[in-house]
């Protein structure tokens, strides 16, 4: 067969990359990838690698959420700095001891049933680009009698560091919005961990979560949805974690 007289057939993986930014059909030259390829890799790899490091803007965050007309407190965990919260991430589960004594002196003149806690954690990417539209479309979901407290901003931060502040505001349940450990394909992914009751000494399985809230991900609207969804379900079997599964879509079909 000569070289006109071969039929050349398109990947058929090509057409499955517009329904994920997963590192698929990214084609070969003889036994290597195209140049192309490798240098896209090392894009994402560093934006990834930046994600981690870049500092949150803590003024400009406090600035969004007060737009949507919530008050803001701000704390900070044990972790001085940015190098420190990386090489103990214990230090980052837990409050600075001026942080801590700060939320305890707040007194609230109802108790807190939904309290939000944003943290900067693995990526202040995330946070800084979508917390506040997130904000925007829990609130059009929150029920009206719940009373959600301050929106506590808090530096250096891991998911369990929302259960001592949980704790120290005296929250029936803590919402834990933070910025997710960046992928290749997503340096910008938002988790939200929900925890009912939060206090030290809880660990992932007392908590559910819902990861990759993003545009090219789960949307706002519906990550807010489902948020809400299961924080009513925790008030109303007062537990969250593993007893609690996310039913959401299924109910509503139904």
């Amino acid at each position: 067969m000569t070289k006109q007289e071969k039929i050349i057939k398109a990947d058929p993986w090509q057409q499955l990359k517009s329904f994920t930014r997963a590192r698929i059909a990214i084609g070969r030259v003889g036994i290597s990838l195209p140049t192309s390829e490798v240098l896209d890799f090392g894009l994402a790899h560093a934006m990834a690698r930046d994600a981690v490091h870049l500092a949150l803007d803590v003024e400009a965050l406090e600035a969004d959420i007060q737009q949507q007309q919530f008050t803001t407190i701000r704390a900070k965990s044990m972790a001085p700095d940015r190098a420190s919260y990386l090489l103990r991430p214990d230090w980052g589960r837990r409050l600075h001891e001026q942080s801590l004594m700060q939320l305890q002196n707040i007194s609230q003149a109802q108790p807190i049933d939904f309290l939000i806690v944003v943290g900067d954690g693995l990526s202040s990417l995330a946070v800084s680009r979508h917390v506040a539209p997130l904000l925007a479309e829990i609130r059009n979901f929150l029920p009206n009698d719940w009373h959600t407290g301050p929106v506590v901003i808090v530096s250096q931060a891991r998911v369990a560091i929302g259960d001592e502040i949980g704790q120290a505001l005296n929250a029936k349940m803590v919402a834990m919005l933070i910025g997710e450990r960046p992928g290749l394909s997503s340096p910008d992914s938002l988790g939200i961990y929900l925890t009912y009751n939060p206090k030290l000494g809880l660990s992932d399985a007392d908590r559910n979560c819902i990861s990759n809230v993003r545009p090219e991900g789960l949307q706002y609207a519906t990550a807010a949805k489902k948020l809400i969804w299961l924080a009513k379900e925790a008030m109303r079997i007062k537990v969250t974690g593993v007893a609690l599964k996310d039913e959401s879509e299924v109910q509503e079909i139904a």
